[in-house]
Order: C-alpha cells, then structure tokens, then sequence
C-alpha cells in the first residue's frame, strides 16, 4: 500500500485506522474521505490529505483516486445495525450503490479494496457457537443483508475482473477513542464510560446474551495485516472470520468491577437490538485467518479492562 483513501475517515474505525496507517506506512499518502457534516478534526485534519468522499458520488471518487495516485481503498462507509433497521433504504443506498461504485473505479483503476463485512451477517440458522468461516448466512436485519452482499459484490469482482479484494468479519469493536453510534455491540463500550463517570449504566441487551467482541487495536492489525497479505496464501477473500473473545453482559460487568466496584447496572432491553444481538453468533472459528495470513489477536478481556478503564479516565479527567 503507497496511496491510500479511507472512505469514512471520521467514524468509529476509519477515525483510528487513518491515524494508525499515517503513523505505521509514513512515506504513503493516506487521504481521509469524508462526508460534509463528518469533517475530520485536530490531528486527523492536521496530519494528512483529505477529501470529501460520498460513496454515492462515483464521479467526486474518481477524481480522488486519480488525484492522489490512489492504489487501496479501504471503504468503511455504513450504516450500524440498529440505525440501519430505522433507516433501511438509506442503509442500502450507502452500503450496496456505494460499494458498486468504489468496486468499478477499482476495476478501471487497478485498486485494491477493504470493505468490512460483521457478525451480523450471520442469521439464526448460523452454528451460534464456533461459527465456521463457511457456513448458511440468511441474517434478517438490513444491516445483515447489506454485509452478506458485500462479501458476494466483493467476491464476484475478484473472480470476474480481478479486483483485489479483501475483508474481514469484525465482531463488535470497543474503543476509547471514538463514542459510539448506534451498534448493537456498542454497550459493550458505554458501560466503560459510565463506570469511569461513576454513573449507573443501563443495559440494552438481556443477561446471558454471547456476543463476539475485538478491541480496537486489534481490529486495525487485522485491516493492516490482510491488505498486505502474500495473497498467494489466500483461499478465502469475502469475509474473513476474525476473533477475539466472546462474553455475554454479566462477564464484562464483571471484570469492571474489579477494577471499579462501584459500577451499578439496571436492564432496560431494546427489543430491536436484542432481537439482532440473538440472531448473531455466540463465538466465530477464525481458523482460515490464522491459517492464511497469520492473524492472532493481542488483547484479552482483562487486558482490554485495563486500557479501557486507563485511557478513559485520561480523557474525561476521572480520578
């Protein structure tokens, strides 16, 4: 990767993954795609190129990617899963039109392309624990179908065309850096903000309820480490499992308080999230990205307790 564009640069992993490849690939241009109204701010302004960057504007793309020699596009534009319920042609629109046009530009282009499938595109026929790499996808949220589509779009442009893409199954991702927008994972991070603040937290998602989750660390390693794969090892393009750890709300709640005792939680569930949180996978087998690319992940749950909790009362100036 020389020349790269990050097509939703201000959001929850575009924000961190622009800084992490300016830092890590330091003689690339990497451009921050934006949308106005989501303007990159402070160091992410300030270090680099950026554009504005609608995945729905195939003609403002290319321009872009011939301005700046672009050679990878990591494109990372959606809408999360419960917003992508309440908004669902919008959703598709930015998802599936925009993904077509970042998949033609590629091709006329010579591009290579990063668009991150989920957990949510698995459905409740999917094995829930130890969901293998290849396995029935029929989610039922749009969001789900969106994802499922993507991984098909990308396939069908590499066997057709030739198009270099790639892409990973993220699991819900926690971060300190950027709050949360709208996932059914994201309380998973709101819980870490309230127990900093010392404020009771209200759950969304049932007890007992398994989910896969990543640190965001991780998760930019993987984005990094698979776009610059030997893809002679590659059997599998679109969609990597990836994996981490997997717990259901009590454990998380947890492993704060050992760190925070305080923290006080109350249930109040969001039938939409908890009616996707469900239908996803318990655990995913990440077996093939081991294998192909040598992916392993970095941080545990009492690891990522600690950083979290660390680097959250840094930002919020909590004692």
């Amino acid at each position: 990767m020389k020349n790269i564009l990050v097509v939703g640069s201000t959001g929850q992993i575009g924000s961190e993954l622009t800084m992490k490849l300016r830092r890590e690939i330091p003689q690339s241009t990497v451009v921050a795609g934006y949308i106005p109204g989501a303007e990159p701010k402070g160091a992410l302004l300030e270090s680099g190129p950026s554009a504005i960057a609608d995945v729905r504007d195939a003609a403002g793309l290319a321009e872009i990617v011939t301005r700046y020699k672009i050679d990878t596009i990591y494109n990372l534009a959606a809408l999360l899963s419960a917003v992508a319920e309440r908004k669902p042609l919008l959703a598709w629109d930015i998802q599936m039109n925009g993904l077509l046009n970042i998949l033609e530009i590629a091709r006329e282009k010579g591009v290579a392309v990063f668009t991150p499938s989920s957990i949510g595109s698995f459905g409740p026929e999917t094995p829930h624990v130890g969901t293998p790499q290849d396995t029935i996808q029929r989610p039922r949220s749009m969001y789900g179908v969106t994802k499922v589509a993507t991984e098909l779009l990308s396939d069908y442009y590499f066997h057709k065309y030739g198009v270099d893409t790639r892409s990973v199954r993220f699991p819900g991702l926690i971060s300190y850096t950027t709050l949360p927008g709208g996932g059914t994972t994201d309380y998973a991070v709101e819980v870490y903000y309230s127990a900093v603040k010392g404020e009771e937290f209200t759950c969304p998602i049932a007890p007992g309820t398994y989910m896969d989750m990543m640190y965001m660390p991780d998760a930019l390693h993987a984005a990094i480490m698979l776009m610059e794969a030997d893809p002679s090892r590659l059997k599998h393009r679109n969609s990597f499992n990836i994996a981490s750890m997997s717990f259901e709300p009590e454990q998380i709640f947890a492993k704060i308080r050992e760190y925070i005792p305080s923290l006080q939680v109350r249930y109040e569930v969001d039938p939409v999230r908890q009616a996707i949180a469900t239908s996803w996978p318990d655990s995913m087998d990440d077996s093939c990205a081991r294998e192909e690319w040598d992916w392993k992940p970095t941080y545990d749950m009492d690891s990522m307790t600690v950083d979290m909790i660390k680097n959250l009362r840094l930002k919020l100036g909590a004692q």
